[in-house]
């Protein structure tokens, strides 16, 4: 299992409750297995499993989730990804088909996006104190938001494959690639693809509040998910989600913020303009196949700000569920995609 220690640095995903479903007459066994990872914990339920498989399957979980941090954490100095943060050179330097994978969609969805997701913009993130580094006694300068700025940029990334095998490039020497905005999502998407290989195609992954479902419940009902209310230290449900064979996740402003110079600074950086974001919206739910790919798009439509995001998901038939701060509370915003999987 992976120490908390080892923390990701990830916009802070809100939690998810699993929503109680009415009783049925018979239930089927179900295994759930927890434990850590990625600076947070994982939760799995399977429906159709015992006790007796419980620990040749948690040992496997462990084994894939291991490997993903060995590929993609920044806060492990021997793996891949932070081999090539390091690397100076402009040469290829060869990964595995995972990091490639997932290098691959964050470039995608950063250019479908106009640059809303960012996964070289961890200077910045680190300038404005919400990395490794302290908190600044004062607001960054111009030059000093012009001068970090100078090293990030995902047209100074690039993914190349051959006969040999996969590959990261860069084209400015100081480039640091941060994955830990849509990981986590792969993550998930591994344990839930490694559930189905086996078998065991009704399930639950779940890993620090990003999801993904497959099949029937124990109870032979859809898996039901309640998004949590934007309010620190609430716990309460805000919306009851059906989700059908998808994953659902969670990008918000609400908790990971601090306040400097009289001002509110939000984790959530804009690569445009090299700030925390400053609009009302307070949380991103976003249902796709992948979690990854909604792991991904919740941090994207996080900076975009409500009527982009609104725009943004009707225009490529996102499922999206938004609440934005008001003088009365939450305003809840959806596309019409979003829809279909409400209920109660």
């Amino acid at each position: 299992m992976i120490s908390r220690v080892s923390k990701w640095l990830a916009p802070l995903g809100l939690a998810f409750l699993l929503a109680a479903c009415q009783p049925a007459a018979t239930e089927r066994p179900q295994l759930q297995l927890t434990g850590d990872t990625m600076g947070t914990y994982y939760s799995v339920k399977i429906v159709g499993a015992d006790e007796a498989q419980a620990q040749a399957l948690q040992a496997e979980i462990d084994r894939r989730l291991e490997r993903v941090n060995d590929q993609m954490s920044t806060y492990r100095e021997d793996s891949e990804l932070s081999r090539f943060n390091r690397y100076r050179g402009r040469d290829p330097i060869r990964v595995s088909a995972d990091t490639a994978k997932v290098v691959t969609a964050s470039l995608q969805l950063g250019r479908l996006s106009d640059g809303a997701l960012d996964v070289t913009v961890g200077p910045l993130v680190n300038l404005w104190g919400f990395g490794p580094d302290a908190r600044p006694v004062r607001i960054p300068s111009d030059e000093q938001l012009a001068q970090t700025r100078s090293r990030i940029g995902l047209g100074h990334l690039e993914v190349t494959v051959d006969a040999e095998g996969e590959y990261l490039q860069k084209t400015l020497p100081e480039l640091y690639v941060d994955l830990s905005a849509i990981a986590k999502g792969f993550g998930v998407d591994v344990v839930s693809e490694y559930l189905a290989e086996e078998g065991l195609t009704d399930h639950l992954v779940e890993i620090g509040g990003e999801v993904r479902v497959s099949g029937l419940n124990a109870k032979g009902q859809p898996w039901r998910i309640a998004v949590e209310k934007p309010a620190p230290g609430s716990g309460s449900v805000q919306q009851v989600i059906a989700l059908g064979n998808n994953s659902v996740a969670t990008s918000g402003d609400y908790r990971n913020y601090y306040e400097l110079d009289g001002e509110r600074l939000s984790h959530s950086i804009d690569p445009a303009t090299g700030k925390p974001i400053t609009h009302r919206l307070a949380s991103v739910t976003v249902v796709h196949p992948s979690c990854m790919i909604a792991d991904g798009l919740a941090t994207a439509l996080t900076v975009m700000g409500t009527d982009k995001a609104l725009a943004f998901a009707e225009q490529h038939r996102l499922a999206i569920y938004l609440l934005t701060k008001t003088e009365e509370g939450f305003r809840v915003d959806m596309s019409s995609a979003f829809k279909k999987y409400l209920r109660g």
